[in-house]
């Protein structure tokens, strides 16, 4: 089980089968994606247990805190309902990366320009503050290494973790990391918040 703080305080805790060899992982997604093309809520279910964190990661690296939680839910909602539409199930967890970053995408359209201030951003915790800091870091860098770097920093997934549940390919993982650790450092050394 991983615990995920969300805005509010609330721990919000997501289940993560973890597996050192990544191609095992694919074949058991792909039996539980067809599983779940079949009508297998069961199946469905162990999906979203296994991918929640990637889904988070995606969403948190471009929507507000306080509406990832909500957003994580519309996102496999969304997947559940479109499911059949999803040609080949070895593309699961890039579909649903893509679902996720779609979703986070029209939900920054329809938002408001205007947010009511609430308590915490009156009196803000000191370790809320600096982990808010730190994500408004993350998402001023390019949008290349945003996502690795919440997938990593925040969800707490492995490179190789983070190329299968994501489609990428490890190779490219691993730039994306390094470069962004690099930028992020470096912007952290300076103060460089947006």
């Amino acid at each position: 089980m991983t615990g995920v703080e969300t805005a509010d305080g609330s721990l919000y805790m997501v289940e993560r089968e973890r597996s050192a060899d990544a191609p095992v992982a694919r074949v058991v997604d792909v039996t539980l994606v067809d599983a779940a093309r079949r009508g297998d809520r069961e199946a469905f279910e162990r999906l979203y247990a296994a991918y929640a964190p990637m889904v988070h990661g995606v969403l948190l690296a471009r929507a507000p805190c306080d509406d990832v939680r909500d957003l994580v839910q519309d996102v496999f909602l969304t997947a559940f309902t479109k499911l059949m539409t999803l040609r080949d199930s070895q593309a699961f967890p890039a579909w649903l990366a893509m679902i996720a970053r779609n979703r986070a995408l029209d939900h920054h359209r329809s938002r408001r320009e205007t947010e009511e201030l609430s308590e915490e951003t009156i009196a803000p915790d000191d370790s809320r503050t600096r982990v808010s800091e730190i994500i408004a870091i993350i998402r001023s860098l390019p949008e290349a290494y945003r996502e690795t770097l919440v997938l990593r920093l925040v969800e707490g997934m492995t490179g190789p973790e983070i190329a299968v549940r994501t489609g990428m390919r490890p190779e490219s993982v691993r730039v994306n990391l390094h470069r962004g650790m690099k930028m992020l450092r470096g912007k952290m050394k300076t103060g460089g918040l947006p």
